[in-house]
């Protein structure tokens, strides 16, 4: 009996997964986006810079450091781990063991009080759940060529995006009325401490466990290969090899990329220091920080849904072009406004842009690829968006501590975009969904 992947491969008719086990998968999403949006963002991002360093600048520097140290071990170390796994066979452990990992440094940072006394605490801390958080979700991305039909991963991938834009806009509504505004506080927290948001960092912690257990137990993984853990090491470089070396044979796919590279790492840098900059540029209060928060998740996820039937009429690369125009022109208007209300203006239509690059960047490639080379090239993908991953926050950390200015800082961001923007230009079209569903499975 062939597998999910030979059948793939062969170009048969794909069953897939069933829609329980999709479903289970896809909320993994939701249950991750609590993470990247309270700990990495909104919340905890602005807790460090304000609160434990305190020194909005030296703040930025701290935290741009600490984002792009582990951007670096991300990058070195996500491709091998991934192309182990692969030759492993199995993926769930991976996955599990590094959400475990994001967990309880997620509930360690309640221990962070505020002030310089615990700043080591809070980088081993934030540091390790970022790497736990980042790992898991490499091999989350893997599993889905596994459960899904080839003509609908971008369908697939596209609700876990709006899954997760969801989960973001509930963890902080929770975050936001549950904790930081609850007066008195709830549990009898001590504000003066500010334990009503670092109890936020445990919401994150059991947000993150609970919803990620549907997938540990209703969505399948492949089946072992067998081999030792040196054997799988020996098999997984020479993969990583070959994938590298078969995709220089496709510079359509190479160059496009390398274009990801570059403007996924400036998309990535605009969340990291999304909370920061709110509050040291506009003097946001945490609340402020939460609402922008809320409201960027909702225009991001509205913008995934509006820009997807876009994306079925003109292809993901155009969607891209656009994704890229509409983000770079309401960037550039966000770093010279000086009014927080057009901050929240041009801060929500960025937002609308957000959520169709990243789908539209996985539906192009989903188009693009050979059918017997898709899984090589989902895992170059999964490389694409970590490689540089240390650029944009230590350039960001850099000019901002050379400068004093945080505006001068965030501006760096825009040079990701514009290189994304330029190198896309020789990127082909790959066609759009109903040019591509002469193979469409069942789900």
């Amino acid at each position: 009996m062939q597998t999910t992947q030979e059948k793939h491969e062969n170009g048969g008719t794909t069953v897939g997964a069933s829609r329980k086990a999709l479903w289970s998968w896809a909320l993994y999403d939701w249950a991750n986006s609590a993470f990247f949006t309270i700990i990495l963002t909104f919340v905890f991002a602005r807790y460090f810079s304000q609160s434990v360093v305190g020194e909005k600048v030296a703040g930025t520097e701290y935290w741009g450091n600490i984002v792009g140290i582990t951007g670096v071990v991300i990058a070195v170390a996500a491709p091998v781990l991934g192309a182990i796994a692969d030759r492993s066979g199995r993926r769930k452990p991976w996955l599990v063991g590094f959400t475990l990992l994001c967990v309880l440094a997620s509930g360690m940072l309640w221990f962070v009080e505020p002030g310089m006394g615990d700043f080591w605490w809070a980088v081993i801390w934030v540091s390790l759940g970022i790497l736990g958080a980042e790992f898991a979700f490499i091999f989350y991305n893997t599993m889905l060529p596994d459960l899904a039909a080839p003509a609908k991963l971008g369908r697939w991938s596209g609700w876990g995006w709006g899954l997760g834009y969801v989960g973001g806009v509930v963890c902080l509504v929770v975050a936001l009325f549950g904790f930081v505004e609850a007066d008195p506080s709830f549990l009898g927290l001590n504000r003066e401490e500010a334990e009503h948001v670092r109890a936020t960092f445990v919401l994150v912690a059991v947000w993150y466990l609970v919803f990620a257990l549907p997938l540990f137990f209703l969505t399948p993984d492949q089946p072992s290969s067998g081999l030792s853990a040196g054997q799988a090491l020996k098999a997984g470089l020479g993969q990583l090899k070959d994938s590298l070396a078969k995709a220089r044979e496709y510079g359509h796919i190479l160059r496009f990329l390398v274009a990801r590279m570059l403007y996924t790492d400036g998309l990535a840098t605009v969340f990291t220091f999304g909370g920061v900059y709110a509050a040291g540029t506009f003097n946001m209060s945490q609340t402020e920080v939460l609402q922008f928060g809320i409201a960027l998740n909702v225009t991001a996820g509205l913008g995934a849904l509006v820009f997807a039937w876009v994306d079925d009429a003109i292809g993901g690369r155009n969607t891209i072009f656009l994704s890229l125009a509409g983000i770079g022109a309401s960037a550039t208007a966000i770093l010279v406004v000086q009014s927080e209300l057009w901050f929240w203006v041009f801060g929500m239509t960025l937002g609308i842009f957000v959520g169709p690059l990243q789908a539209a960047s996985r539906s192009h490639l989903a188009r693009a690829a050979p059918q017997h080379l898709r899984n090589q090239m989902f895992g170059l993908f999964t490389f694409s968006g970590k490689a540089t991953a240390f650029a944009g926050p230590l350039l960001v950390g850099a000019v901002t501590a050379a400068t004093g200015s945080q505006r001068w800082g965030m501006s760096t961001i825009l040079l990701f975009f514009l290189a994304g923007f330029l190198l896309m230009l020789t990127v082909p079209d790959a066609g759009t969904s109903k040019e591509n569903t002469a193979d469409a499975g069942t789900r």
